[in-house]
């Protein structure tokens, strides 16, 4: 098996090479390779990875994405007060439709 000198791959290429190189490997390779990697305590399992969703925890009550028309004068207002600016209409239109405060 030939050695690669670079250090890092692309995700894409380090697929590539696994690819390329899996079917060189004879059993024998293939559980040293193994028991090394579950061996070492800084290796992660691929599917511990994989369910590992990215962003904030999923809420209870999620809201729904619309598409919704506004004037540019209520959309320039709301943006200019900063971040959160889109939980603010969220408040505005709960007041107006007399709904309780979210928690």
């Amino acid at each position: 098996m030939s050695v690669h000198k670079r250090k890092t791959w692309s995700k894409e290429e380090a697929i590539a090479l696994a690819l390329a190189h899996r079917d060189s490997l004879t059993d024998e390779e293939d559980s040293k390779l193994t028991k090394a990697a579950l061996d070492d305590s800084d290796t992660a399992l691929a599917g511990v990875l994989t369910k590992r969703r990215p962003g904030r925890p999923v809420a209870e009550i999620t809201k729904t994405p619309v598409s919704i028309r506004l004037s540019p004068d209520v959309l320039d207002h709301y943006r200019s007060t900063g971040p959160g600016w889109q939980g603010r209409i969220d408040d505005a239109l709960r007041k107006a439709a007399g709904l309780k405060k979210r928690a």
